[in-house]
């Protein structure tokens, strides 16, 4: 594809532009901003990458996969802002998650360890653990809320915090799991994934892709859920006094 071609594409950003301009709706702005973003970040990743592929420096794969970490660490923390620690929550959540698939891609010798792969798959996986914490936190956050009375019930009967906050919690790591797994029950049938296709339309054989999209399909199982537990165990203490008394929000 040609820079060219690539600006013909810009007509799929019209569409949406008219429409909003047509029917009112007020987006054109946040459109423009949005397509002008990705457009920048995109290409300035792709020299990035290209250069790090080239040099296939240590140092560069450890810096790529920190910058990722920490944009993900400080995109989710928002959404569990009344947590206390819990920007390091995430990060230790994200950090975790990358050394263990890595960890065993690499040493079961899944995927050989060069920037191409490491980059590519912490990619997907960071991205999907950061929308998983997202998921996570915002329901766990709301289901807190919306059940103190039951909370501060179980605690007066002398339960404990865990016991107080068990339905919230694993309703909460329930519910931002749910996505992942319905999402695979109907891939390949409803629609291909974005990786898959991607080999394809780069002449890859078929077969090929599909297993290493089954590899990212596993992968994203154990993101879901790794994440969604651990996050959720590391988070739920802290919305509690030392008496074990649920902490009032300010």
């Amino acid at each position: 594809m040609t820079y060219l071609t690539l600006s013909i594409t810009l007509i799929f950003v019209v569409i949406p532009l008219v429409l909003s301009k047509t029917l009112n709706l007020g987006l054109e702005r946040d459109t423009i901003i949005a397509t002008v973003r990705s457009i920048i970040q995109l290409l300035l990743v792709g020299f990035i990458l290209k250069f790090v592929f080239d040099s296939e420096s240590l140092l560069y794969i450890f810096l790529m996969v920190t910058l990722m970490i920490v944009a993900a660490t400080h995109n989710a923390r928002n959404k569990g802002a009344s947590i206390k620690g819990i920007t390091w929550k995430v990060a230790i959540t994200l950090i975790f998650v990358e050394v263990l698939t890595q960890g065993i891609l690499i040493g079961l010798n899944i995927t050989p360890p060069t920037a191409q792969y490491i980059i590519s798959i912490s990619g997907m996986v960071i991205g999907n653990s950061m929308v998983l914490s997202i998921l996570f936190l915002n329901r766990f956050t709301s289901e807190v809320e919306s059940h103190q009375d039951e909370t501060e019930l179980v605690l007066s009967l002398g339960g404990t915090p865990k016991q107080a906050i068990h339905n919230q919690l694993i309703n909460s790591i329930k519910a931002s799991m749910i996505p992942t797994i319905e999402s695979q029950k109907t891939v390949g049938l409803v629609q291909l994934p974005g990786m898959m296709s991607g080999q394809i339309i780069a002449g890859a054989d078929p077969i090929q892709a599909v297993q290493f999209q089954l590899l990212i399909m596993f992968l994203l199982l154990t993101t879901a859920s790794v994440t969604s537990v651990m996050l959720g165990f590391l988070s739920y203490p802290t919305l509690f006094n030392q008496r074990m008394q649920l902490i009032q929000k300010s």
